[in-house]
């Protein structure tokens, strides 16, 4: 069959222009450990939209960054983990 042979041989790749960031890391103490792991997978928007309140600080951002390194296999330094869940916990 020639049609695979014509396929692969007319195939180019995929250029995407993708947007700039907007988001930016709140400043604070440990936003360095957050943006040198958390930015691997996703950008500072993801962290703006999760839930907000007394109730959400730092048993909530130590399960989230527990729940990245458990479930979606974040490589986060065990020496940055206290770093990212205070600096979460005190800035959003």
């Amino acid at each position: 069959m020639t049609c695979g042979a014509t396929l692969a041989a007319s195939a180019r790749p995929i250029n995407y222009q993708l947007p700039d960031e907007t988001a930016a890391f709140k400043p604070g103490p440990g936003v360095e450990a957050a943006q040198n792991n958390c930015t691997a997978c996703h950008s500072a928007d993801y962290i703006q939209t999760q839930p907000r309140g007394p109730k959400f600080k730092k048993d909530f951002w130590q399960a989230e960054v527990t729940k990245m390194i458990k479930v979606y296999g974040a490589t986060i330094d065990e020496a940055d983990v206290g770093k990212i869940v205070d600096y979460l916990a005190a800035t959003y």
